[in-house]
């Protein structure tokens, strides 16, 4: 029986990985393979490609701790898999079904090339299009979209396989300066990637702040949220054993909410799976009126608004590589209803530089903010002065990624601008950021 390829994406595990698995299980020798795409890497942010070389080390150590290996080509991904399969007669690629017009594309041209290809679940803890509404190719709010996504059967979740049987076949180089390829600098404070990092990651979060989940996860300097959002989109792990541990660690509240964040991320990824322009246009049309400012625009870019706690959020970003949520709530929302910018502009700046940038996830949730995606009050107010009072009262966010105001004790930090003399350096409120 000729081997099969097994077609890495963003699904860089050993654990819970239904594609290899099935090919596992059904070849006597399995060509595991991953493609560093120009297409992809060019465009991607410095942040992700270095969490990606990472990545891609600790898997092909997995995979030879398994027998196996990884194999690494370079190009153009659908004609290495042709090449692949005309050097080594194999004639069935396995993937994971992916989202988004460079996946449909992908899977599409694979289709045309290969005899079979077999595209699996494990991109989401439930796939794009297994829940849908009567009606409705997919949901659009998502409180009915939860309660569909919860009393949804689940597969269940697989052990990584004991053995993998590699036919003779150069197994390529690691790429070694993807870091130095893509967009945006490259964060000095970055979490580091694989799926070993990724586990234990896990693990102290299981045993950590799971449990307060519910109660902390909006505070800004606690950050007190699960570091795990990497992780889950490069697929080091995945979604659904993560929802399965967390169901199963007896956190209560905390594990509630933390799965609820996981089922909004399944729910942008459905609508992005249904709505493939999610990136390039609004969702919902609400006509809009966007301002061009580019002045305004690189303040915000670098995190000198003059607004601290949108200065903090801005510079985390540039720092880590990541933001909190909550800040990343806040910075959005000064951009597109204070300042007028539109989403796009905020949006693309994020996806250049988040470790953690994915489509579906970036790109609704910037909608949403903005009011032309899934959010059912479109006009929500979102004051950046209340929300830094409520979720940073003391000014220890603002402090920690502002130095200009780390010697303004307490909520004083919050709003320099009130000060006899602002302190050196920081600038004065581009905008009128509300009382």
């Amino acid at each position: 029986m000729p081997p099969a390829i097994v077609l890495f994406t963003q699904d860089l595990r050993v654990h819970d990985h239904p594609a290899l698995t099935a090919a596992v299980g059904d070849r006597d020798a399995v060509l595991p393979l991953f493609v560093v795409d120009p297409a992809i890497t060019g465009r991607a942010a410095r942040n992700r490609c270095a969490y990606l070389s990472e990545a891609l080390t600790d898997l092909r150590a997995a995979l030879r701790g398994r027998g196996g290996d990884l194999l690494v080509r370079e190009g153009d991904t659908v004609d290495r898999v042709c090449a692949l399969a005309r050097e080594t007669g194999a004639d069935t690629v396995f993937l994971t079904a992916g989202v988004g017009r460079f996946a449909a594309r992908r899977e599409h041209r694979l289709r045309e090339a290969v005899p079979a290809v077999h595209a699996l679940p494990g991109l989401t803890v439930v796939p794009p299009g297994a829940v849908t509404p009567t009606g409705g190719d997919h949901y659009k709010v998502f409180t009915p979209y939860s309660r569909a996504w919860a009393d949804r059967e689940r597969r269940s979740v697989l052990p990584a396989p004991e053995k993998v049987r590699l036919p003779a076949v150069d197994p390529g180089a690691l790429p070694g300066d993807l870091a130095e390829r893509g967009v945006g600098a490259l964060a000095p404070d970055r979490l580091a990637g694989g799926e070993r990092a990724a586990r234990a990651r896990l693990r102290a979060w299981l045993e950590g702040g799971l449990s307060r989940y519910d109660r902390t996860r909006d505070d800004l300097p606690g950050a007190a949220t699960s570091h795990l959002s990497a992780d889950l989109r490069f697929g080091c792990l995945s979604p659904l054993e993560t929802v399965e541990a967390a169901e199963a660690s007896g956190a209560g509240q905390g594990a509630e909410e933390f799965v609820r964040q996981l089922a909004w991320r399944d729910f942008h990824h459905q609508v992005a799976a249904a709505f493939p322009g999610l990136a390039v246009r609004d969702y919902r049309p609400r006509d809009r009126v966007w301002h061009g400012d580019p002045e305004a625009l690189d303040a915000w870019r670098r995190g000198r608004t003059g607004v601290p706690v949108v200065d903090a959020g801005m510079r985390q970003l540039l720092r880590e590589g990541f933001m909190h949520n909550r800040a990343r709530m806040i910075t959005a929302a000064f951009l597109t209803r204070t300042l007028h910018v539109h989403w796009k502009e905020g949006a693309d700046h994020f996806h250049a530089h988040l470790v953690d940038g994915d489509i579906a996830d970036n790109y609704g949730n910037w909608q949403w903010v903005a009011g032309t995606g899934n959010d059912t009050r479109p006009n929500r107010p979102f004051n950046p002065l209340r929300q830094a009072r409520r979720f940073d009262p003391e000014g220890a966010y603002v402090r920690r990624y502002v130095p200009e105001l780390a010697g303004l004790p307490g909520r004083r930090a919050l709003t320099p601008w009130r000060e006899e003399r602002l302190p050196d350096g920081y600038p004065p409120p581009i905008a009128d950021p509300g009382r």
